[in-house]
């Protein structure tokens, strides 16, 4: 291979790898470094359930050129593992632990170690409790804002309609317009403008 060749194939590489960079990768790097520096990363999703519906324990998801078919090695690579694989193989035993609540029914050591530890050690069940009242404090958090956002919203709406009542009376008040014209000046629906009439003239 020629210099020229060897320098042409290097900025292919260099091109394939800044395609693909991403915001995660930004920290893999040190200053000035070259992308040919940086390394393979993979994003693992195990999933509950077969996402992709083709049975297989593991998907490898890949990038291509479409119209020449060739794998754009750009170092980044996407895993979906299958949550409800099962099978005597190390995924389909892994997968079965995962979703498993008893250690005594675990294939894996070290796991069921982790669930008897969190489920049956003081340490690891107040750990757990912990956890969990930070997860509900958290949700409460959430649904305060939630509940914030809703009520502005509500608000908001709730005080064009009384404008627009304000409006309406006030044009009764006038008594120099139809009924009909109250209605579209105000945006109030006519049967409404009819019944603050009712009310107006009790």
């Amino acid at each position: 291979m020629t210099t020229a060749e060897q320098i042409n194939q290097r900025h292919q590489e260099d091109l394939q790898r800044l395609k693909g960079f991403q915001l995660m990768d930004a920290n893999l790097l040190h200053k000035s470094e070259d992308f040919d520096k940086l390394p393979e990363t993979y994003v693992v999703f195990i999933t509950e359930h077969d996402v992709i519906g083709k049975g297989k324990p593991v998907y490898y998801i890949g990038r291509y050129i479409f119209n020449t078919g060739e794998s754009f090695n750009d170092g980044s690579h996407i895993v979906y593992v299958n949550g409800e694989y099962r099978d005597e193989t190390p995924i389909g035993k892994l997968m079965h632990d995962f979703s498993c609540t008893d250690p005594e029914n675990m294939y894996y050591d070290e796991l069921a170690e982790r669930v008897r530890f969190f489920k049956e050690s003081k340490e690891g069940v107040a750990i757990m409790c912990k956890a969990i009242e930070d997860m509900r404090i958290e949700s409460w958090k959430e649904g305060i804002k939630e509940g914030k956002r809703e009520g502005i919203k509500e608000g908001k709406s709730e005080g064009i309609k009384e404008e627009k009542k304000l409006t309406v009376l006030r044009m009764l008040e006038a008594g120099k317009y139809a009924l009909e014209e109250v209605s579209t000046i105000s945006g109030l629906p006519l049967d409404e403008v009819k019944e603050l009439q009712t009310n107006q003239s009790l």
